[in-house]
């Protein structure tokens, strides 16, 4: 058994998919007031639900884990940043060498931390 599902919790399940089939350039594939799904590579889905009706309730929303995207250059990083950032993003952490390689951190809508990088020696 693998993981295959990402689920975040929102405030407006809506808002967040439109935000996020921008961001990732995937296509809504189903929504109602309180869920919504979009496809990610490899299998993988996103699920946006709405904090206020998950059950169990949620202890924690937002900004309390990252949702990280590897990327295979520095180059690739930058233009995500600039990307990013004309879209409106808040940008949380400019680019900059880490000890495990080159990333920047920006925040969705709900305070969901974003995380763009490349893994450099």
């Amino acid at each position: 058994m693998s993981p295959n599902f990402l689920i975040l919790y929102v405030d407006q399940p809506q808002r967040s998919a439109s935000f996020y089939s921008q961001l990732l350039d995937k296509p809504v594939i189903d929504a109602s007031e309180t869920f919504a799904l979009l496809p990610l590579d490899n299998g993988w889905m996103l699920g946006l639900w709405s904090r206020h009706t998950v059950e169990p309730a949620a202890l924690n929303t937002g900004g309390g884990a990252e949702v990280c995207f590897a990327l295979d250059s520095r180059e690739a990083v930058d233009t995500y940043y600039q990307r990013w950032t004309s879209m409106g993003l808040t940008i949380l952490q400019q680019p900059i060498r880490m000890d495990f390689g080159y990333t920047f951190t920006a925040q969705d809508p709900d305070g969901q931390r974003l995380r763009v990088f490349v893994v450099e020696d």
